[in-house]
């Protein structure tokens, strides 16, 4: 009798370890959030080829996404979801389409780095950014929000940001916003309806 508490405590120990390491995740900042509408509108940042306006595409439809190549998790997932729904376009709705990604890590992403970063994810993906000025800028135009967070790690720090897509249409005004975790076949879809507007 003496041996069951233990035994029965063992188990309920084996038991809560095991519920925290499938299921419990610690609390993170609150991505920042944002309080205006997107209103769109052109802006010029910079790509390896040199200025890059919004209005150089007019034509196409665009997507335009926020973030950093350091992006632990958040950024390769929407820029996998983005590229696989580029690939469920044919071929020609996708030389109709320009997908922008933002860095809003200008001090880490050279604009050659960008290039290899986009372009691995897919060709249509073009990384351009720009000083911290003109990023504030363009982000509070679509309603987008980042923010720095300093801590003790390698890579420095890290870029808190918000993870939709924003589509812009053939004449250049933003038309829809797309939410993070969209799955592929729902982005390829909304990219087919304006691409045929």
């Amino acid at each position: 009798m003496k041996h069951a508490l233990p035994a029965t405590l063992i188990v309920l120990l084996a038991l809560g370890l095991a519920w925290m390491l499938l299921f419990w995740q610690p609390a993170s900042p609150p991505a920042p959030t944002v309080v205006e509408p997107p209103q769109g509108g052109d802006f010029t940042l910079q790509s390896y080829a040199g200025p890059v306006s919004l209005s150089d595409f007019k034509g196409k439809v665009v997507v335009l996404y926020f973030g950093y190549t350091w992006c632990p998790d958040i950024c390769p997932t929407s820029l996998a979801l983005l590229s696989t729904a580029l690939d469920g376009l044919t071929e020609a709705e996708r030389s109709d389409v320009q997908a922008l990604f933002i860095s809003v890590d200008p001090e880490r992403d050279s604009v050659d780095h960008l290039k290899e970063y986009g372009e691995y994810f897919h060709p249509r993906i073009l990384g351009i950014t720009g000083t911290p000025g003109q990023l504030s800028k363009v982000a509070h135009q679509y309603g987008a929000a980042y923010r720095i967070v300093r801590q003790d790690s390698a890579a420095g720090y890290l870029v808190d940001h918000s993870a939709d897509l924003y589509v812009i249409d053939r004449q250049g005004q933003w038309v829809d916003t797309i939410h993070h975790g969209t799955p592929a076949e729902q982005i390829a879809a909304v990219l087919k309806k304006w691409l045929a507007e």
